[in-house]
């Protein structure tokens, strides 16, 4: 388990427009830590092994793990897509990428690629993933539009976003089903399903129509 903190903002709720698209009109939870919760229980809780079905990855499909922290995605999806997949480990923190890559180097993986994002802007190459998974954290991104605005246009055709959270409070760390969904959709992406998970839900976007930025009205938590 990691323990390092990641102490970054103090909780808060804002309303401010930036680039023609909301801030969110709830409270945005501050990183804490590089993990979430301790690996091994979640392994008996079956908790990659869920999201992996649920996201449907397979041998040689490209997945981004956005907020990668400790990397326990990363370490469980490079030997999912194989030596001709690819594992975007993808995070704010340098430290963490810099945890995560020994910790790659150590399991001796090579289909794993390191990018550091912001909270506007995942930074991830274009038309570069199959699957963009956000676990236990989209309650800490500041600008969740504009970051799922750009977020589509990493996606490949037929791509997926899927989101891993609690069914609670954002100040809570989590995310309730209901709010996460208006988010997601306000940028115009489809609801595909949610699947609840012994810690949580995971819920899968498709992108559809861009609306106009303009248009766009945060959802009221």
């Amino acid at each position: 388990m990691v323990t390092v903190p990641l102490l970054m903002s103090p909780l808060l709720i804002a309303g401010v427009m930036t680039m023609d698209l909301p801030r969110p009109q709830r409270a945005v939870a501050p990183i804490v830590s590089l993990a979430w919760g301790e690996e091994t229980a979640r392994d008996k809780l079956g908790e990659a092994a869920d999201v992996i079905r649920i996201a449907g990855l397979k041998p040689g499909m490209a997945v981004a793990d956005i907020g990668t922290g400790g990397g326990y995605f990363v370490l469980r999806l490079a030997p999912v897509v194989g030596p001709q997949g690819r594992v975007f480990a993808q995070d704010v923190s340098q430290t963490a990428l810099n945890f995560v890559r020994q910790r790659v180097t150590a399991a001796k993986f090579t289909n794993v690629r390191y990018v550091r994002g912001g909270q506007s802007n995942a930074r991830l190459p274009a038309a570069s993933v199959d699957v963009a998974l956000m676990v236990h954290m989209y309650h800490e991104i500041e600008q969740p539009y504009l970051l799922l605005d750009k977020l589509r246009r990493s996606l490949k055709p037929g791509g997926r976003v899927v989101i891993v959270d609690l069914d609670r409070p954002s100040q809570q760390h989590g995310m309730p089903k209901t709010l996460l969904t208006c988010e997601v959709k306000a940028v115009g992406y489809e609801l595909v399903g949610i699947t609840d998970m012994a810690q949580g839900y995971a819920a899968v976007f498709r992108p559809g129509l861009r609306p106009d930025p303009a248009s766009v009205k945060a959802c009221r938590g």
